[in-house]
């Protein structure tokens, strides 16, 4: 079972919580519906991811042999066949189709908007994966393009409008993590030698500067998401000092980056450092409070 776990990236699938971002911010969590239609899109896009990971795996097992982690996975490793992997992704495609009906017939999702999105995106990936990751800052764009794809489809799957500000956010969020990776792919190959053809167009210095500016723009458009006149008059003015959680997260992300080289992986920092995780805990906590506190005295009045 394990082996299957590890060939469809379960793992992966927290990048897909971005699809809960609309309802989250919209002050309507613990509304029941919307709550089963994030869920539907959440479960939706990650079925999709796999699709693109198994795709991905089959076609950089050579690639994935000569890297010092990647070649454990099930595909490189031999632990799964190429023949049951294709098996396997025909029936995870089959089953984002019967999806795609259940979730018009049964959860009243405007299929056409919400499976553009996945088409897109998958028709996008599957791009990057047989060419455009080998085109440097591309294939970053391409990376941090995904997430604004997660957050529009979780918007279209519940309905719930999404700010500029939020989308240029999630765009250049991504962006610093993906640059992180980078980096932190180059460092690695400093030692085992290059394993991507577009690390040809990055180095180290402009890694750096990259992600730097990276992180003043994601500050700043988190800044001008908070203090918006329509943000601002829903949940108040508190909401605006959110931005030091915010804050010391980009900082620590930083330090794990620049100072520890501990960044090839995005994904293994969410799991495993516990300074990140408490500020995205207190983060959530203090938007819980400022969001659905108005929210329910709106409610009662």
């Amino acid at each position: 079972m394990t082996k299957y776990l590890k060939l469809l990236r379960v793992e992966q699938w927290v990048k897909n919580a971005f699809v809960f971002l609309p309802l989250f911010f919209s002050g309507n969590f613990f509304q029941e519906g919307l709550l089963l239609q994030s869920i539907y899109a959440f479960v939706v896009f990650s079925l999709t991811a796999s699709c693109i990971y198994i795709v991905n795996d089959y076609s950089d097992i050579e690639a994935d042999k000569k890297h010092p982690e990647k070649k454990y996975r099930p595909l490189a490793s031999g632990a799964i066949s190429k023949p049951l992997a294709l098996s396997i992704l025909a029936s995870l495609i089959l089953g984002i189709v019967g999806l795609m009906w259940f979730g018009q017939q049964y959860f009243g999702i405007n299929i056409w908007k919400f499976g553009a999105i996945i088409l897109f995106y998958f028709v996008m990936i599957w791009g990057y994966t047989f060419h455009l990751k080998h085109v440097a800052i591309i294939d970053v764009c391409i990376v941090s393009l995904g997430f604004v794809l997660r957050v529009l489809a979780g918007g279209y799957a519940t309905g719930i409008p999404i700010s500029q500000w939020a989308i240029l956010l999630t765009f250049v969020l991504a962006l610093v993590l993906a640059l992180g990776k980078r980096r932190g792919e180059l460092i690695n190959a400093q030692i085992s030698g290059k394993t991507r053809k577009a690390l040809d167009g990055y180095n180290v210095q402009f890694a750096d500067i990259a992600l730097s500016i990276s992180v003043t723009l994601a500050i700043i458009c988190y800044l001008m998401f908070t203090v918006t006149p329509e943000v601002q008059s829903k949940f108040g003015m508190k909401i605006f000092y959110t931005v030091l959680f915010v804050g010391f997260a980009f900082l620590r992300y930083l330090q794990q980056t620049l100072v520890y080289n501990k960044t090839e992986s995005p994904t293994k920092i969410v799991y495993k450092d516990r300074y990140i995780q408490i500020t995205i805990l207190l983060w959530m906590m203090s938007f819980l409070f400022l969001i659905y506190h108005q929210y329910l005295i709106g409610a009662k009045g």
